[in-house]
């Protein structure tokens, strides 16, 4: 499967958590509820890295370690056997 397919097919960010705390935000994804709503679902690679970009640098700007989203959203993709687009991009940076 090519990197854009596996981002193409990328689940949603959210990773089951949903409790609204912090400003509006989930604290386990860090999106509102509009954000939730609006996640691409169009299968477009670009749309989803896009949307995934952003939260990270969300998660950076406001002092939390994306690692521990990082962890959960993997942990959601092997539970609906999905490959992972966090692995991809990890194996591009490294690679």
């Amino acid at each position: 499967m090519s990197v854009s397919e596996v981002w193409a097919d990328a689940p949603s960010p959210c990773v089951d958590v949903c409790k609204y705390k912090r400003a509006g935000r989930c604290v386990g994804c860090m999106m509102t509820k509009a954000e939730k709503d609006s996640f691409p679902r169009s299968g477009s690679a670009e749309a989803k890295k896009a949307f995934f970009d952003g939260l990270m640098e969300r998660l950076r700007s406001e002092h939390k370690n994306p690692a521990f989203w990082a962890i959960a959203y993997k942990r959601k993709c092997e539970r609906e056997g999905m490959p992972c687009p966090l692995d991809e991009e990890e194996a591009e940076t490294a690679g």
